[in-house]
């Protein structure tokens, strides 16, 4: 049996995300959504899931209130309704996961200038500021407006986006604007989730290792690489 999670409440700032393992082919995949501390690199809260909900990251995040944890900031990638699950509490979407957003419906060489635009775009999120970036997002829309707007007409009458891929890219920067540069108002908010995507990418090196683990034994080692992270936070950095 793994040992219980020791907490130690405190303020932190949380670094919400989560992975998944199997195939949605054939209906074998299932996840987990984990809480980690960003400054401590302290696993809090984790849950085993077949999709994440809204309600999921609520459940998290009421647990860990309820233990006397004061999070001052949320770090997530670009999962639907997660800056109202956080609601009051200052939220960034990571700025790697936008890029990502960007890349899949642009891919690395865009073939229309209006691509290569949002993609420059995405690869320079972590070298500007709200207020550069909304300009140049503004500038973008007055230049590319008809060409987004562009559809195809189809042999059966039906239409659909001529440029949909770069049409899906800014309207996800439209989506996740406001939340891209929240990190550069408050000490300590980081400004991805690579702290969960590291650690993600070290169990699924430890579970190839392992093959053939049925599932509620990939999940106990995954607590327990989880658990390693227990020990009572050092006194680094102090926040209000």
């Amino acid at each position: 049996m793994l040992p219980e999670k020791k907490h130690v409440p405190r303020s932190i700032h949380l670094v919400v995300d989560a992975t998944y393992f199997g195939t949605r082919i054939d209906k074998t995949a299932w996840g987990v959504i984990l809480f980690r501390d960003a400054d401590q690199k302290e696993n809090l809260w984790w849950k085993y899931v077949s999709h994440e909900t809204a309600l999921d990251y609520k459940e998290g995040k009421e647990f860990l209130e309820r233990l006397g944890y004061k999070i001052l900031s949320v770090t997530s990638d670009g999962f639907l309704g997660l800056p109202r699950v956080f609601e009051l509490i200052p939220f960034q979407m990571c700025q790697f996961h936008m890029k990502q957003i960007v890349v899949r419906n642009v891919t690395l060489k865009p073939q229309t200038e209006a691509g290569k635009v949002l993609l420059a775009l995405a690869k320079t999120l972590t070298e500007t500021n709200q207020e550069e970036f909304d300009q140049r997002l503004r500038a973008f829309h007055v230049r590319y407006a008809n060409f987004l707007s562009e559809k195809t007409i189809h042999p059966d009458g039906s239409k659909s986006w001529t440029h949909e891929g770069a049409r899906r890219a800014y309207l996800s920067f439209l989506h996740w604007r406001e939340y891209l540069f929240t990190y550069q108002k408050y000490f300590g908010m980081p400004n991805t989730t690579n702290t969960c995507d590291g650690h993600f990418s070290h169990i699924k090196d430890v579970l190839r290792i392992h093959r053939g683990l049925c599932k509620s034994f990939k999940q106990k080692v995954i607590s327990a690489i989880f658990l390693e992270s227990t020990i009572a936070p050092k006194k680094k950095q102090k926040y209000p």
